[in-house]
């Protein structure tokens, strides 16, 4: 069929061009019913979930920036992206990429299709296009939507980040912003997965479900307590990096490195299934994929890319062990006290104070451990201590802390009840959320550890 096509071009037949092409292949996805409840879901359903969310009593605070949703209007767009990364996402990529070519396997219309395009490489590329750009349109719309949704219910008031200090309104909506463009290199990466799952698995059901099962595999390795430069390597690591945005500096170097891994991923998936999809035999309209194919074409060359950046990030950072000690989560965890209590003293109106007069510092232990803890785990324990101007006493409150494998902890308040005993705290204004009460940090995992 190829040599077939070949020849008839040869002779001066003209073959469709890539935009016509593309525009035949965006109206096919987006005449497809499950594509459009799609497309409106996503522009409609996060505003209401956030709206809806933002003005209840009880708020998701075992999600990130979920506590603060009836604080502004930035927390709703962050809370939806962190559901994204984990359902959304994998699921949109498989619908759309999973199936863009699979659908012509089932309907039995490649003959048709190639007596009209004439090149199997131009039918590719639009078919690609086209199914980027419906997965651009629903994240767009979870973005989108789900921003509105927190503005109009809350506002456009500041933000507190992951190591406790303020983000203006503006600031937030760069973060923000900054955010959901940088998931999309891992959106990109299973999305071309799901193309090379289309192509090598044809009409197999399997090929429609391989973005979501490849994200699943990644989300409960993320879980497991891998070494650093395992877990970087893996393109999920790009959902959960986002969270060093929102620290002052910024925690860019493990955002940076995920975000180039995805976006080798989605290369690399993509000329495979790019190479897979010219050397069909289109003659047999029987042949719509084969296991050892997909097995040795596709996913072995997916792990040796793994492997490969597995040793470079190994050799090019400093990443080693799990990336969770004692000196870091200590650091961490002083300097979000630090602007938390800033933050509690101009609630109650009480002297103003800066991080550097407070001179936090923090002593952790993770359960027996006192010297050397590290690794994820939900018994650490930090005695924070700070100093007040004027005051000789030293000032003291303790934190249990759950830390997570990718380095996220919570940090729930220990006492005294003068400082984080209580949710609220009683203002001029009225009953507040007491920022000292419970809070999230974020330990940088390629950050290095002092010395002596």
């Amino acid at each position: 069929m190829t040599t077939t096509l070949a020849a008839r071009s040869a002779s001066g037949i003209r073959r469709v061009s890539v935009v016509r092409g593309y525009r035949f292949e965006l109206v096919k996805l987006v005449s497809q019913w499950r594509v459009r409840l799609l497309v409106l879901a996503c522009w409609t359903v996060p505003a209401v979930f956030v709206a809806a969310v933002s003005q209840q009593s009880t708020l998701p605070s075992d999600t990130l920036f979920g506590r603060w949703m009836l604080a502004t209007g930035w927390a709703g767009p962050l809370v939806t992206l962190g559901f994204a990364g984990t359902w959304a996402l994998p699921l949109l990529t498989s619908v759309v990429a999973g199936d863009v070519f699979a659908s012509e396997d089932r309907l039995g219309t490649w003959r048709h299709l190639l007596v009209a395009v004439r090149s199997p490489r131009r039918i590719f590329v639009t078919k690609a296009l086209a199914s980027l750009t419906v997965i651009l349109l629903l994240v767009a719309g979870l973005a989108c939507s789900s921003t509105a949704g927190g503005l109009l219910a809350v506002g456009n008031h500041p933000l507190v980040g992951l190591d406790g200090h303020t983000l203006s309104g503006s600031e937030a909506a760069g973060k923000v912003l900054l955010a959901w463009l940088c998931v999309l290199a891992p959106t990109l990466a299973l999305a071309a997965i799901g193309l090379l799952g289309s192509v090598a698995l044809g009409r197999s059901p399997i090929g429609l479900l391989l973005p979501a099962l490849v994200a699943l595999a990644m989300q409960l390795a993320q879980m497991l307590p891998l070494p650093t430069p395992v877990r970087l390597a893996l393109p999920s690591y790009a959902f959960i990096a986002w969270n060093g945005l929102f620290t002052s500096p910024a925690q860019a170097g493990p955002l940076l490195i995920a975000v180039v891994v995805s976006l080798l991923w989605a290369a690399t998936a993509t000329g495979l299934a790019h190479l897979l999809f010219v050397r069909r035999d289109f003659t047999n309209p029987a042949h719509d994929g084969s296991g050892r194919r997909a097995l040795t074409a596709g996913a072995l060359p997916l792990v040796g890319l793994l492997v490969v950046t597995v040793v470079v990030v190994a050799v090019a950072t400093p990443a080693a062990g799990s990336g969770i000690g004692q000196d870091k989560v200590q650091r961490s965890v002083a300097t979000a006290f630090a602007h938390l209590y800033r933050s509690q003293a101009e609630q109650l109106n009480r002297p103003r104070v800066t991080e550097a007069q407070l001179k936090a510092a923090a002593a952790c232990t993770k359960g027996s451990v006192q010297t050397g803890a590290q690794g994820p785990g939900n018994d650490w324990r930090c005695v924070v201590s700070w100093h007040l101007p004027d005051v000789e006493a030293t000032g003291q409150a303790v934190y249990q802390l759950d830390v997570t494998a990718d380095g996220r902890y919570v940090a729930d308040g220990d006492g005294p009840k003068e400082v984080n005993g209580y949710f609220l705290v009683r203002t001029p204004h009225g009953d507040a959320p007491n920022p000292l009460w419970q809070f999230d940090g974020n330990v940088e995992l390629l950050s290095a550890t002092p010395k002596g």
